[in-house]
């Protein structure tokens, strides 16, 4: 049989574990040529996940109630209809909150265990590192010298934000949520300073780790953060929007238009770039990262942190715990 989480209801608010139902369906054959039945064996959990739960327009569809989770997988081909894909080989894959799925041969990347294990390309290897480049690189675009301050920095994508903009010889600062998060930002992230998000004169704990201003941010907050940081950006800042993890949750628009006034003021007066973005629009830079950070991660030279939760049926309570910040590193769960 086949264990899938799906979408039970839509989640108002901060979502539950009622919006989610676990149901068992036949495994699924394949059918058409150039098709592969998978079995996954890991289990990316990610924040984008609680905004594809809505109902509303965004870069992707939303999941339908009744479909199951998506997510990104490693997994098994187990039976293939494509000769590229034989039996036993590992593939990262889109195979959702599920024991097996079927997906198209062209939409899989084998992936090689001898460069570093599966987790790893759910991480510093897969989309998180992916999304680190192409937002810091494409857009950032930092130079030595410049003060880069990352968001949500000891998951997975700022992580290694914060480790790419150092190796370019940037001035780092974290924004983390709590003391233990800040001290893990600097002692195994490597960041120059930390900041706690919670603090509340977040303001003056910000300019005295930015003394010099801010040159990039990569937002992946939202929120409270992003009101402390514009009034740092510097003259010619940039501003990759990765992600609003704070506003995932919103059930309506903020009380007043405050906030958006005053950040288009500051777009217009410093010139600044403010640029959302998904990792898929720079998909043609994705060999280019893989022959970057690849022989980095296999000599150790980029520092991982990955949370693995064991068996399927914890997903919902572990995707929870993710949007309230209890992980610490990248969430993944082993199924």
């Amino acid at each position: 049989m086949n264990r899938q989480w799906q979408l039970a209801r839509r989640p108002v608010g901060d979502p539950s574990s009622g919006d989610f139902r676990l149901v068992e369906t036949a495994v699924p054959e394949l059918a058409a040529s150039g098709s592969v039945l998978l079995h996954n064996r890991y289990l990316s959990l990610d924040p984008y996940m609680r905004w594809r739960m809505n109902d509303a327009k965004s870069y992707a569809p939303p999941v339908a109630i009744g479909d199951v989770m998506v997510g990104a997988t490693i997994a098994e081909v187990v039976q293939s209809n494509d000769s590229g894909f034989e039996p036993g080989t590992l593939v990262l894959a889109g195979g959702g909150w599920q024991d097996y799925a079927v997906a198209k041969a062209a939409t899989l990347r084998a992936i090689d265990t001898s460069v570093a294990d599966a987790p790893a390309f759910l991480s510093v290897l897969g989309s998180p590192g992916f999304t680190a480049y192409a937002g810091l690189m494409k857009i950032g675009m930092p130079k030595a010298g410049e003060t880069v301050v990352v968001g949500a920095a000891t998951g997975p994508v700022g992580s290694m934000v914060g480790q790419l903009a150092k190796r370019l010889g940037c001035r780092t600062v974290a924004i983390a949520g709590g003391g233990e998060k800040c001290k893990l930002a600097i002692e195994h992230f490597g960041f120059d300073a930390a900041v706690d998000h919670r603090d509340p004169d977040l303001a003056a704990a910000l300019a005295t780790a930015c003394p010099n201003g801010i040159d990039v941010y990569f937002e992946n907050i939202g929120g409270r953060v992003l009101d402390t940081v514009v009034p740092l950006l510097n003259d010619f800042a940039r501003v990759p929007v990765c992600g609003l993890v704070s506003q995932y949750s919103d059930e309506g628009s903020y009380p007043d238009e405050t906030r958006l006034a005053l950040l288009m003021r500051d777009v217009l007066v410093k010139r600044l770039t403010l640029r959302g973005f998904i990792v898929t629009d720079f998909a043609q830079y994705r060999d280019e990262f893989i022959e970057l950070a690849a022989p980095l991660v296999a000599k150790g030279e980029i520092a991982r942190l990955e949370d693995v939760v064991d068996g399927l049926e914890n997903a919902p309570d572990a995707f929870l715990g993710l949007l309230k910040g209890r992980n610490r590193g990248k969430l993944v769960i082993k199924l």
